[in-house]
């Protein structure tokens, strides 16, 4: 799974890098574009809970290639900051919120019970995701591992909304959080018993 984290890294380089390379010569600075994309997440929200399905789905993968672009654009230009990097990751949880929340108020209007059921099934697992890594991180372990990350989501999700099968696509985004939850615990307690091992 180190793997698939390296894999990331260098399918998001390719695409990143030569928009980056022209945008690390202007005054766009990495928080703008953390703020642009988040904009751009919530208008794709507002059109999800209209029903306009298509376009949002193309305004969510636009909105996630801006989510790569501000953090390649910190490290290009050396302006990684710690407010930096929490200002994104708060960002991507508000963005990734907001764009459930569109879904949930579709399914609402439509008086789809399973779409609201699975919309609160999917938020918390998503974001258990991200919790873990975070509070693992907190006590010094790297935990990338998982196949289902929030790059994953995302594509899935826009996938979902530009062939119009957003339920669909939430099914799978909540079966692979829910393996990647589990992936990431047991990870975690792997390394924290190493790590008990090697202090005895």
């Amino acid at each position: 799974m180190a793997g698939l984290s390296q894999v990331r890294k260098a399918a998001s380089g390719c695409f990143t890098e030569p928009v980056v390379r022209v945008l690390a010569r202007t005054p766009i600075t990495p928080n703008s574009l953390t703020w642009f994309g988040f904009f751009i997440s919530i208008s794709a929200a507002v059109l999800i809970a209209m029903g306009h399905l298509l376009i949002a789905g193309v305004i969510v993968l636009f909105g996630g290639f801006f989510d790569m672009l501000d953090g390649a654009l910190a490290r290009r230009t050396k302006r990684v900051t710690l407010f930096g990097s929490v200002l994104d990751s708060t960002l991507d949880r508000l963005s990734e919120g907001a764009l459930l929340l569109g879904a949930l108020a579709l399914f609402s209007s439509e008086g789809s019970l399973v779409g609201v059921v699975l919309i609160g099934i999917v938020l918390v697992f998503s974001m258990l995701v991200s919790y873990i890594r975070a509070r693992a991180e907190a006590l010094g372990i790297e935990c990338l591992v998982g196949i289902f990350t929030r790059p994953e989501r995302i594509i899935v999700l826009a996938v979902g909304l530009l062939i119009n099968q957003l339920e669909i696509a939430l099914w799978i985004i909540a079966v692979f959080s829910f393996i990647t939850v589990g992936h990431r615990l047991v990870y975690v307690w792997r390394q924290m018993k190493n790590r008990k091992v090697e202090e005895e």
